[in-house]
């Protein structure tokens, strides 16, 4: 198998805190993988690693084929970056942007005016590309931001959080952007705590607190992780209920989702004892990323007790 990426145990700490801990794992040319957590995870803390900014402090890894530790430099010039904070200057046009990061990574004379042009229309920035980023919209900064980053034909793009603060309908789209360039033979490794585009990458780490949960497709994870029946209840004072539903002997799992309980049953034929219980119908439901997360989380916290 051909990988972008490899890491075996790589670890980083600071001082007494472990951000990252012993994180191993293979991710194949051409696919998007998602490193999927809540905030404090150390999902930023692994992707500033593996782009050569941050020094492991133990372990060892593979990056479009160079060592992490002791070929950095080579790594950084094979990648493309896009931090959570678009590294864009907003009294510059867009143009203008672009222009400064095909000079910054080299870029030929003869070569540039075409990149910027594919930069601008990959971003549907074509009409506006001569308005100062200062004016745009969050969304439009976004896919200028992407452009920037890969204007340099990178073989590994890692996104931080690029879709934090703009709307459902750019995040939609600039996930439909990258699925595009993954078509194209583009790894792309991003980092996400929105579990709808979670389900739309190849592969998923879960990682919280510092420690690799589960790495595997979205398919797979919850066929696997979920063993059993799910359903959903909706009930006044939900979270009050959670520890007595629990405690029912055919209940494995029961937990918060925005209003509603999701609660994981052995199987089917326990859905009216529960309904005779609570007083209320169960729905059925398929179970979500999040769910997986939740369970995978409580099965960590019961290991580590």
């Amino acid at each position: 198998m051909d990988y972008a990426v490899t890491t075996d145990e790589l670890t980083k700490a600071f001082g007494d805190f472990t951000a990252v801990d012993r994180l191993s794992i293979s991710i194949e040319r051409g696919e998007v993988c998602g490193f999927l957590g809540p905030n404090g995870a150390g999902k930023t803390t692994a992707i500033r690693m593996l782009c050569g900014l941050l020094d492991p402090t133990s372990g060892s890894g593979m990056v479009a084929g160079y060592d992490l530790v002791r070929e950095t430099e080579k790594i950084k010039q094979h990648i493309g970056y896009m931090s959570q904070k678009f590294s864009l200057y907003d009294d510059l046009s867009a143009r203008e942007n672009l222009s400064f990061y095909a000079r910054l990574y080299s870029i030929p004379n003869g070569e540039r005016g075409r990149r910027i042009d594919e930069m601008i229309d990959m971003a549907g920035l074509m009409g506006r590309e001569d308005e100062l980023v200062a004016n745009l919209s969050g969304g439009w900064k976004q896919r200028l931001a992407l452009g920037c980053a890969i204007i340099a034909r990178p073989s590994i793009v890692f996104l931080d959080e690029p879709t934090s603060g703009v709307s459902p309908t750019s995040r939609r789209s600039f996930f439909n952007i990258i699925q595009g360039l993954a078509n194209q033979g583009t790894t792309v490794i991003v980092t996400t705590h929105f579990m709808d585009e979670a389900e739309r990458c190849n592969r998923i780490v879960f990682i919280n607190q510092g420690h690799l949960l589960a790495f595997d497709t979205p398919e797979r994870l919850k066929a696997e992780v979920i063993d059993g029946y799910m359903v959903e209840l909706e009930l006044p004072g939900a979270v009050y209920r959670i520890e007595e539903i629990e405690a029912l002997p055919y209940v494995k799992e029961c937990s918060l989702h925005g209003p509603l309980l999701h609660v994981l049953l052995e199987d089917p034929s326990h859905s009216a004892p529960l309904r005779e219980f609570i007083g209320v119908t169960p729905r059925a439901v398929h179970p979500t990323l999040e769910d997986v997360f939740i369970a995978l989380a409580k099965k960590r916290r019961r290991v580590s007790a």
